[in-house]
């Protein structure tokens, strides 16, 4: 997960950062890392992405147009 996807997820599911910290299991100060691209363990951002897309996001992968976000079919 990049930064820039970070902060378009909080935008689409229209989540404060603690709000997503909660949502999520980590603290606040670990999403303000990961939105700033600073090093996080591979596991924590496994957890955070696990967490976002039973919430209702996909992130897409860079793929020759960018990192993305949609929101998923329901």
């Amino acid at each position: 997960m990049q930064a820039v996807q970070m902060k378009m997820v909080r935008a689409a599911l229209g989540l404060t950062v603690r709000q997503c910290a909660d949502l999520t299991g980590v603290s606040h100060d670990t999403i303000t890392r990961i939105e700033a691209g600073e090093t996080v363990k591979d596991s924590t951002v496994a957890k955070v992405r696990a967490a976002l897309e039973a919430a209702g996001v996909v992130l897409i992968e860079s793929n020759g147009g960018g990192p993305g976000v949609r929101l998923a079919k329901r």
